[in-house]
């Protein structure tokens, strides 16, 4: 069918579908706004913990973080269904791991508990809206939509 519709006309049709979702830009995907907040949180704790860890812990927690933002964009900016949904789990799987790196952190007595339940609520309640979004997902891909 793309033969034969021009690029402009493909593009519009894109847009014209991702408003029928609900939004146009990333920027207004709420799971994405708010991982972004707990990759910024993750990026301030980062700064409080030793220098040894720099290259261990650091590097690792700051990576999978900000792989949950990535890969929520990556899936946002595919058209089709079915490849946005497999980067939102994968998505989902850096935010496990980051709350692996967290547990870590509290093991190592780097963070406090207060600390570590807070950012927990955080990525528990951005579990929970990949899970819906996810969801969401299926379900369009489902109806055809």
């Amino acid at each position: 069918m793309d033969k034969w519709i021009s690029g402009s006309l493909l593009q519009i049709l894109r847009l014209e579908i991702k408003s029928v979702m609900g939004y146009h830009k990333l920027s207004e995907l709420k799971v994405w706004q708010k991982a972004r907040l707990f990759r910024k949180a993750i990026s301030s704790l980062t700064k409080t913990l030793p220098k040894e860890e720099k290259y261990k812990l650091v590097d690792q927690i700051i990576r999978s973080s900000r792989s949950v933002t990535a890969n929520i964009s990556e899936g946002h900016g595919r058209f089709h269904y079915q490849e946005n949904i497999q980067y939102c789990r994968m998505s989902r799987g850096s935010l496990i791991e980051t709350y692996d790196h967290l547990t870590v952190a509290l093991d190592e007595t780097y963070i406090t508990r207060e600390v570590f339940e807070k950012l927990k609520i955080d990525l528990e309640e951005i579990e929970k809206m990949l899970n819906g979004y996810i969801t969401y997902l299926v379900k369009q891909k489902n109806n055809g939509k």
